[in-house]
Formats: structure tokens, C-alpha cells, sequence
């Protein structure tokens, strides 16, 4: 057990594994934020409307099930991002610099977002923070503290009402896209999805994964600002 933690393997198959936790997160909450969208096409963009499939997700967001699975999962990312910051810091001590956990060999070391996973990282995680002020403490925190959640209608157009708001997002996903046309494929590499034809086929997974994260955001926050 103890290789887990102090091999090169054993690192990155955990930084892989609780990376796959975000990519669950994210999939789950971008069509969850989608059904908003299509709501406005349907004319269904309506505050204190409980039919809506944006309210139906929301709501089946607060199920029991989706209860425990979005904690775990958020849980996942959390460790994902701590063990990133321990593992950067440890390389800058021992090294006596920057150094990419990641990193095998200088030929997967190549693109901007491999070289720059950790600050990246950050960037992510703060936006992830300021992302929670603005959407879990008015629906989520609220209904676990018995108090009444905020529309979520409301919330988007009241969110998303100001173009400042909606161009840090856009540049939080910007980060977030990077981020993830890295991490994919390495995640699933490193779990022992790895040879020539399939490590070139996840690059392009990764990347479609990572444009469709992007362009399914950007898109919720854009429709929002116009729906305000």
C-alpha cells in the first residue's frame, strides 16, 4: 500500500483515478445546466417554473442518490487537486524547481497544457470556489439546512445578468479546457489504457471531451446573460 503513495506509478494512478471523478462532475452537472437552454428555445425559461427540464434536473439533483454520489464525487476532485499541490511542492523542495508530477519523459512534456497542469489547476479551483457562492450555498446548502432553495431560473439570470461575470466563466472554462485536453488521455493512460493506436485516438477523445465541456458552458452562461 505504501508504493501507492511514494511510486511515480502509484502517483499518477491516483492523480488519474480522482481526475476521473472530475470528469464524471462535470458531465453530470453540464447537462444538468444544458436542460436550461433548451428551456429557453421551449419558452420554458420561466422564473418559478416547476416544469421546466432545467427545474426537473435541479431537482432530481436534490434526490437521495445524486445526494451522496455529488459529494463523493466532488470529494474525488478535491483529493485530486490537494495531492496535485503536495506532489508540486514536494518536486519544487527535492528538485529545486518547478516540475511536473506528470512528467515521464520530454516528449509528453510538449504542450502548453501538459507543461502547465498544476497552474492550470489553480485557476480551476479558484473559479470552482467562486463558482459555490454563487449556485451550491443558494440550492444545495439551502435544502440540506431545511431552508427554501433559491429559483434556479432566477439564479441564472441573476448570476449571469452582468457581462463581467459571464467573461470570468468564460475564461474559468478557457482554463478548465486546457486542463482537460491533457489530463483525459494521461488519466486513462496511466490506468493501463496505453499503446500507440490508443493513446493518439484518447488525445482526440480528450480533446472533443474537453471542446464540448467548453462550448456546453459557455453556452449555458451566454443564454443566461441573454435570457437576463
Amino acid at each position: 500500500m505504501a508504493n501507492i503513495f511514494t511510486s511515480s506509478i502509484g502517483k499518477k494512478l491516483i492523480m488519474s483515478i480522482t481526475g476521473l471523478f472530475l470528469i464524471i462532475f462535470l458531465l453530470l452537472h453540464l447537462t444538468i445546466n444544458f436542460f436550461s437552454v433548451i428551456d429557453s428555445c421551449t419558452g420554458n425559461f420561466v422564473a418559478g417554473n416547476t416544469d421546466g427540464l432545467f427545474a426537473l434536473g435541479c431537482e432530481f439533483m436534490s434526490t437521495p442518490i445524486i445526494t451522496v454520489m455529488v459529494p463523493i464525487l466532488a470529494l474525488g476532485f478535491i483529493i485530486h487537486i490537494i495531492y496535485a499541490t503536495y506532489l508540486t511542492w514536494s518536486n519544487i523542495r527535492t528538485r529545486g524547481g518547478y516540475n511536473r508530477y506528470e512528467v515521464a519523459s520530454k516528449a509528453k512534456a510538449e504542450s502548453w497544457a501538459a507543461k502547465n497542469m498544476f497552474a492550470l489547476g489553480i485557476i480551476v479551483l479558484g473559479f470552482i470556489v467562486f463558482h459555490l457562492t454563487h449556485f451550491w450555498d443558494e440550492m444545495q446548502l439551502k435544502e440540506f439546512m431545511g431552508q427554501e432553495a433559491a429559483d434556479p431560473y432566477t439564479l441564472l439570470t441573476t448570476t449571469f445578468g452582468r457581462w463581467w461575470v459571464v467573461v470570468l466563466y468564460i475564461v474559468w472554462f478557457g482554463a478548465l479546457w486546457f486542463h482537460l485536453t491533457h489530463g483525459f488521455w494521461s488519466a486513462f493512460q496511466t490506468i493501463g489504457w496505453s499503446n500507440r493506436i490508443w493513446e493518439k485516438r484518447l488525445k482526440v477523445i480528450g480533446y472533443i471531451f474537453a471542446t464540448i465541456i467548453f462550448l456546453g458552458f459557455t453556452t449555458v452562461a451566454i443564454n443566461a446573460y441573454i435570457m437576463a
